[in-house]
């Protein structure tokens, strides 16, 4: 076992130099190659106990608000309720966890559960692939937390939207 766990993480590592997705590669039934040869999203998700960044914690819990778009028909993150942080449990492909019930969320890894509980995450679902949002969509669950601070911020978003 400790041989293929190797040679996966050897696997892993070379693809990650060479195609930049393959960092956001998580198999639920290896988590022991996951954690050992991934090397961006463990860290991001505060995944790995020993290097846990406390940083990372308190500057994701300080956000104003979190929109969480998942899109319905997502053919690019599998599967399409990670987009909220959903995933399935360790160790198996069924069922798909409903965010609140990943341990990223109940031991609250990044701050997903502090900003939660204060109100301050939407849940948002939308017709289309991955990243397909409408204007409307666009308009109705993102340009409400776009706070401009000056004129030309007002600009930006008006020619966001004029696409």
């Amino acid at each position: 076992m400790t041989h293929n766990v190797s040679l996966n993480n050897l696997r892993l590592v070379k693809l990650q130099a060479h195609l930049a997705p393959s960092g956001y590669l998580k198999i639920p039934t290896d988590m022991t190659a996951y954690l050992q040869g991934c090397k961006f999203l463990p860290k991001l998700n505060n995944e790995i106990p020993s290097e846990r960044n406390i940083t990372y914690k308190e500057r994701f819990s300080s956000l104003e608000n979190l929109v969480l778009i998942m899109f319905q028909d997502d053919a690019v993150l599998i599967p399409r309720e990670t987009a909220w942080f959903g995933y399935y449990p360790d160790g198996a492909f069924n069922p798909v966890l409903p965010p609140q019930e990943t341990k990223l969320y109940t031991e609250d890894w990044i701050g997903l559960r502090t900003l939660d509980e204060a109100g301050r995450v939407k849940f948002v679902s939308v017709p289309g692939g991955h990243l397909r949002i409408s204007r409307s969509d666009m308009k109705k669950y993102i340009v409400p937390y776009l706070t401009p601070s000056c004129g030309s911020s007002k600009q930006s978003i008006r020619r966001i939207l004029s696409y």
